[in-house]
């Protein structure tokens, strides 16, 4: 097995890292609509809560983000701890537990726990 560059090593995390950012900003701000960053509550009172409850609108919103995760780390892992740690994280915020700066720091560590760990196997 060749042994790689340390600053191929160090330019690939770099890249990974921001990559990983990006798509938590895109997961969070560019695909999750209005409705869903509203109806993924459960304190949500609108009619759409009869037909599609809170709970879906959630686990849809955090499987995008468990899939841009797969996505970019190539790890199903990383990609369902996404998942999980995404949709406590929402909603604790969703239960006025966090703030949104709190909520947005969680995942961006969580973010930053992914990227530590990648590193090591680079």
């Amino acid at each position: 097995m060749a042994t790689r560059d340390k600053s191929d090593v160090i330019a690939q995390g770099g890249t990974l890292l921001f990559l990983l950012i990006a798509g938590h900003f895109l997961g969070d701000f560019g695909l999750q609509s209005d409705t869903m960053a509203r109806e993924k509550s459960r304190h949500s009172t609108t009619p759409l809560q009869k037909s599609v409850p809170w709970y879906w609108w959630l686990s849809a919103h955090t499987l995008i983000h468990g899939g841009i995760v797969t996505l970019l780390t190539g790890s199903g892992l990383l990609g369902m701890i996404e998942v999980g740690i995404h949709a406590i994280a929402d909603w604790l915020k969703c239960e006025n537990r966090t703030t949104l700066l709190q909520d947005q720091i969680l995942h961006l560590l969580t973010k930053l726990g992914f990227w530590l760990w990648l590193l090591q196997t680079m």
